[in-house]
């Protein structure tokens, strides 16, 4: 019943709930060893997120499946960049404490929560990354616009914890590995 949807998302989403509710399971896209994508990444945190930063690029590995995501330090987006899981996200400082992540180039395989809300490729999604309390939590505050999927643009925030509890634990992913 979300009105900024736009009608053949209702119809996909629709689809998969009549499904659920037939008592068909409905496969996350991890089940099938996916990347979960952007905005997906930094919503749906289940699993411990690791960041590191050099010079040029912030990693961004998520435990589960050892997805990893590349934010490069650059100026500007290439002029076309090819469609992909994570898409191409560039990053810069704004005042000195927020890392702000602009990112295009999605494919449109993911979906954009854990609902299975699917977008498409017109997906432009900005994230605003802040050390908070102390640096002890990182805010996430997210915009996402998508005029294809979407009548309105929409914004969403993710809190995550700082966990030094140690290494990450090895995990893989094999397609139908039950």
């Amino acid at each position: 019943n979300n009105p900024i949807l736009q009608p053949w998302v209702k119809d996909e989403l629709k689809k998969t709930n009549d499904k659920v509710i037939a008592g068909k399971p409905a496969f996350p896209p991890q089940v099938r060893c996916w990347p979960l994508g952007v905005p997906a990444f930094v919503l749906y945190t289940v699993q411990p997120t690791y960041i590191i930063q050099t010079p040029k690029e912030v990693l961004m590995i998520w435990q589960s499946d050892m997805m990893v995501r590349h934010i490069y330090l650059t100026d500007k987006h290439s002029p076309n960049p090819k469609p992909s899981w994570f898409g191409e996200s560039i990053g810069h400082y704004e005042n000195g404490d927020t890392l702000v992540v602009d990112t295009i180039g999605l494919n449109d395989r993911t979906f954009v929560d854990s609902y299975r809300t699917p977008h498409t490729t017109r997906l432009h999604v900005v994230e605003r990354y802040r050390l908070a309390k102390d640096g002890k939590t990182i805010e996430v505050s997210v915009r996402v616009e998508d005029p294809g999927a979407f009548t309105a643009p929409w914004n969403a925030r993710q809190v995550y914890q700082r966990n030094p509890s140690g290494p990450m634990v090895e995990a893989s992913c094999a397609e139908n590995n039950s």
